[in-house]
């Protein structure tokens, strides 16, 4: 669907693709993978945390072509966030890069995870040895666990597409390429930094559900009301409805048939645009007042 849009119509793109880890790849089914994951094991171990060392090639070589093609629907100097997991965010940033994008930050969406380290010991009751050698096996591993440390943070790619001469040339023709610190959503008493500290949602629509908070947070910095934000991987459509919260416009795209319906209908249940006109202005501080004020259930 993204060759349908026009060239340089986006001034955002903010997406969560698939990572490639445990079915999580291109063809992806979010029913499916429920059932897979279950207990939140994958053949014995944490999901996501099963290693391949193909994933991240995987990854590089599946978003560089996406990347492309996001490339071509942004204006000069528009910015290109997309999240990533930590140990596959240099495979990520590598093949968008090569898309020709500029590699302009890392940002960390910061939380408090569940540790996925396990112990091994498990393996050692499987193995056909005898009961002294398994003992000899215990006492050397003592309490040592598998190399999984507590998740508490989850990468974001900043990319910008090149810009045409300067940012204030840039700027006055297309509206993108400098970023809006003033009054952020997130921590609005400090300057934004790299590390974004929203807590986690409860998994109500989808497994790689997305905070509402923390994607106002960064469609405020990265673009201005009435602008075009896009999301290749909408899922449960967070994106879109922190978008059109804020006054900008969104366009979605979903493979999994069953989450594009629940997508759309929950955008248009929450995505309600606060918009602002010439006699009456509102800015983006005011919008997120608003908001706050609502109590949205998001």
């Amino acid at each position: 669907m993204l060759p349908s849009l026009p060239d340089g119509c986006a001034s955002l793109i903010l997406t969560d693709p698939p990572y490639f880890l445990d079915g999580m790849d291109m063809n992806w089914n979010d029913r499916n993978l429920r059932r897979k994951l279950g207990s939140n094991v994958v053949g014995g171990i944490p999901y996501g945390m099963k290693f391949d060392k193909n994933q991240s090639r995987n990854l590089q070589r599946f978003i560089e072509p996406v990347s492309i093609e996001l490339l071509r629907i942004l204006k000069p100097g528009g910015f290109f966030l997309c999240f990533s997991q930590a140990r596959l965010a240099h495979r990520m940033a590598a093949g968008i890069e090569d898309a020709g994008f500029e590699i302009r930050d890392m940002l960390a969406w910061a939380y408090e995870g569940q540790g996925k380290a396990f112990s091994p010991k498990h393996f050692v009751e499987k193995m056909k040895i005898s009961d002294e050698d398994k003992n000899d096996i215990y006492e050397s591993i003592g309490n040592r666990k598998t190399p999984q440390l507590k998740a508490q943070m989850e990468l974001i790619v900043l990319a910008q597409k090149p810009r045409e001469g300067t940012f204030i040339n840039n700027w006055m023709k297309y509206h993108t390429g400098l970023v809006d610190l003033d009054y952020p959503v997130v921590d609005p008493e400090r300057m934004p930094g790299q590390i974004i500290r929203v807590p986690k949602t409860r998994m109500r629509y989808h497994i790689t559900e997305k905070p509402v908070l923390l994607l106002h947070h960064l469609v405020k910095i990265f673009s201005r009301e009435h602008a075009l934000v896009v999301d290749p991987f909408a899922g449960s459509g967070s994106t879109g409805i922190a978008a059109l919260q804020l006054g900008r416009k969104f366009i979605g795209y979903e493979n999994d048939p069953h989450m594009a319906k629940a997508g759309e209908k929950r955008v248009q249940q929450w995505g309600h645009r606060i918009t602002s006109s010439e006699q009456s202005p509102i800015s983006d501080q005011e919008r997120i007042s608003m908001l706050q004020t609502a109590h949205l259930p998001l």
